[in-house]
């Protein structure tokens, strides 16, 4: 797959409201985070829940846009969401189309949104679907990429949680980083306002953002956030975007201090090595799994004890407590080796 470079710096910032609410709205907050921002972002379609809730002002925000990139030196982006949409946007000119998460998720709707952009050689970005399917995330890409779209590039927005969390949606920030394994020249945009859900917690997301090398930001600009018509609890002013984008660390994945480095490498040496040791545990814990196997097999037990998971659960994670691990991500490991280890004895028994 041949990706055209988009990405011109980084981070790339593209930044505007959730919605756009008025002309005065829209140019107001253009104006102030020009000086800050390569793109400027306005949903004018909203696919909401409720559907008393704002939905956005429809086709004549377009014309608001149009003003923004006539007037100033920011390109401009919308959501689309059918083929209308998009013959909209061509009609008046829009920079970037990104196609959001509930769109993501139904490959017939890509399609119809890629055929309608057939021929032409616009900037698609492509949100995660809500659920952590990377597969549907990349088929995303290869519709576009077969109806001849080369500019193209990935909207990190967190993936829905049943979990009660700090995070509006979940980072599950390995998803991201299979991505670029998978895709390899494919620029991939972190976007904290929907991550957080709160605009306190929108700094420490695109700081982390910036720490594993994701190319760029997407964050929800308002001129007056606590009015905001959508989203308002995650949106930030002009003002504190400016902050927010200052205060990034920008990092390095080569360290320039040659003892630092050794004593780095020393570091990972130590970590490789209880890598192993975790391994070869987890090698005699299967062995041990297959002998239950078979002894449920002689006894006509059923797989799966609930009575046993609990207390797994419940030892495990008491024992993260007392050494200080974080509880969650030990219930997670668990889970995980649990769910093996049901898989392994099911072939077993099966055989």
């Amino acid at each position: 797959m041949y990706i055209k470079n988009i990405i011109s710096k980084r981070p790339y910032v593209i930044a505007g409201p959730c919605s756009a609410e008025s002309k005065e709205q829209v140019f107001d907050t253009a104006k102030s985070i020009q000086d800050v921002a390569d793109v400027y972002r306005a949903g004018i379609w909203k696919p909401r829940t409720n559907p008393n809730s704002f939905e956005g002002v429809g086709e004549k925000g377009l014309n608001w846009l149009k003003k923004v990139k006539e007037e100033t030196s920011l390109k401009v982006a919308t959501e689309v969401a059918t083929a209308k949409h998009v013959e909209l946007c061509l009609e008046a000119d829009i920079d970037v189309l990104w196609i959001g998460a509930r769109t993501t998720v139904n490959p017939f709707y890509v399609q119809e949104i890629s055929n309608a952009l057939k021929g032409t050689h616009k900037t698609v970005y492509v949100k995660n679907p809500p659920h952590p399917d990377l597969g549907l995330w990349i088929g995303a890409f290869e519709r576009l990429y077969k109806s001849g779209i080369c500019r193209i590039a990935a909207i990190h927005r967190g993936f829905y949680s049943y979990k009660k969390a700090v995070f509006r949606n979940d980072p599950n920030w390995e998803i991201p980083i299979r991505l670029r394994k998978e895709i390899k020249d494919l620029p991939i945009i972190c976007d904290p306002s929907h991550i957080a859900g709160d605009s306190l917690l929108v700094q420490d997301i695109a700081q982390t953002a910036m720490d594993i090398n994701l190319d760029g930001l997407m964050i929800e600009t308002h001129n007056y956030p606590k009015t905001a018509l959508s989203d308002s609890n995650q949106q930030i002013s002009p003002k504190q975007l400016k902050n927010i984008l200052n205060k990034l660390i920008l990092t390095t994945n080569k360290l320039r201090d040659e003892k630092h480095e050794l004593e780095l490498l020393d570091f990972r040496d130590k970590i490789d090595m209880l890598d192993s040791l975790i391994i070869d545990m987890l090698t005699k814990r299967t062995d041990v799994v297959k002998d239950i196997a078979k002894l449920k097999l002689q006894n006509n037990l059923t797989i799966f004890q609930f009575e046993r998971w609990l207390e797994i659960l419940n030892t495990r994670r008491q024992k993260a407590i007392d050494d200080g691990l974080d509880k969650e991500m030990i219930i997670e490991l668990f889970e995980v080796i649990h769910k093996y280890s049901i898989l392994l004895q099911t072939s077993i028994i099966r055989k």
